[in-house]
């Protein structure tokens, strides 16, 4: 045992081991790190490739921890070094005159301080990965679906009064629009725009069913009456249904029929096939 202690209460043989376990560690972290870089790849599935990537990261990551553990375990055991020094045996490293040779102070401080970053990093990796499932099954989202609480519907009940200006406000906007405000059934408001009759040809009910989408783009409980002039002013773009050319292709006529699709921000023009 005399053989094996560098000074009083420090053990050489467990000190070199010591380092051997650092170097085991940095290798696990770089492991780490190449899974990481690597991503999900050498596998034609998409399950297939969550799954090696999750198996490859756990393995890294257990490495980590267990190595990190064997490093704890060694440092126990290495011992406590005497008190003559201000810096303990370690400061007597500094004073080898081949410091440029055999740097063994300056590595050893880096090692520790690399070692405590590395097991903050670690604890943190840990916790975001247990919060965090990275399986990504169709029975697990099926379930993880139904667990989820559903959304509570939204009403914004607003006085007639506000709805009557606000429709009055638009009407001015687009006098080359027809709007009627009715309300059938009570307080209920119903509003019914007219560009041009109801018609049995193709192009009216493509923009028919446009429209109709356009309905559900634009929502914003907060605002009714940015949401009633945005819906209005994409509407007003079909004015020139037979006059706009197609922005992909460049075309008016596609198949018979003109550009029936308009963008909800930029208002552009497309045939349906050139709009994907």
């Amino acid at each position: 045992m005399a053989e094996g202690v560098l000074s009083p209460g420090v053990n050489l043989e467990a000190f070199s081991q010591a380092i051997a376990a650092i170097q085991a560690l940095r290798s696990s972290v770089s492991r780490v790190f190449d899974c990481l870089k690597d991503g999900m790849r050498n596998k034609e599935t998409l399950e297939g490739r969550e799954k090696s990537f999750v198996s490859c990261f756990q393995e890294s990551l257990h490495s980590v921890s267990r190595d990190l553990s064997e490093l704890e375990r060694l440092s126990n055991l290495v011992g406590k070094p005497s008190e003559n020094h201000p810096l303990h045996n370690s400061g007597l490293l500094s004073l080898d005159p081949v410091q440029d040779k055999t740097p063994l102070y300056s590595q050893l401080l880096q090692a520790y301080k690399w070692s405590n970053k590395l097991q903050y990093h670690a604890g943190l990796a840990s916790g975001l990965l247990n919060q965090q499932s990275l399986k990504r099954s169709a029975n697990q989202m099926g379930v993880s679906a139904k667990r989820r609480p559903k959304a509570q519907p939204t009403t914004l009940v607003l006085p007639p009064q506000y709805v009557d200006d606000v429709i009055s406000r638009i009407d001015r906007m687009f006098p080359e629009m027809s709007i009627h405000l009715s309300r059938p059934n009570g307080t209920s408001a119903m509003l019914l725009v007219d560009i041009w009759s109801k018609s049995n040809y193709q192009v009216f009910q493509k923009v028919t069913d446009h429209a109709t989408t356009a309905l559900l783009h634009y929502q914003l409980p907060q605002m009714p009456d940015v949401v009633v002039r945005s819906f209005m002013t994409w509407l007003r773009s079909y004015i020139k249904l037979f006059q706009a050319p197609c922005q992909r292709c460049g075309k008016f006529l596609q198949d018979g029929l003109p550009p029936t699709w308009r963008d909800f921000r930029t208002l552009e023009a497309f045939h349906d096939t050139c709009r994907q």
